[in-house]
């Protein structure tokens, strides 16, 4: 399986998570980050390092984490709005840096308060 950044994320963007993550699995939308699914290695070193909790272990989603679970996924699945073809598999988010959209899930979220 993998981890999984749920809704708390959105508009927060801490890089605590990127700090910590020892395979570069973890890529910037323009309002949230997402995990890779397969460079994903399980190893939950980005979990507690996240300030927002928004980070689990997507086999213990309950409630509404769950739907974050296909969202991650969709992420590097899906052409998203704004882009030609889905993220896929880029082998390490730094050498992508910021991708720059989201996923509908996300960007239908309000924009946080300044």
């Amino acid at each position: 399986m993998t981890y999984v950044i749920n809704d708390a994320c959105v508009d927060t963007l801490d890089a605590s998570c990127v700090e910590v993550c020892p395979v570069d699995c973890i890529y910037q939308g323009l309002r949230s980050r997402y995990i890779h699914p397969t460079e994903c290695i399980d190893c939950g070193a980005c979990e507690p390092a996240c300030p927002v909790s928004a980070i689990f272990y997507a086999p213990d989603a309950a409630g509404d984490d769950s739907i974050y679970v296909e969202d991650n996924a969709r992420f590097f699945d899906t052409v998203l709005v704004g882009r030609d073809t889905p993220v896929g598999d880029p082998g390490g988010a730094s050498e992508c840096g910021v991708i720059g959209v989201d996923t509908p899930l996300v960007t239908s979220r309000p924009l946080a308060s300044s």
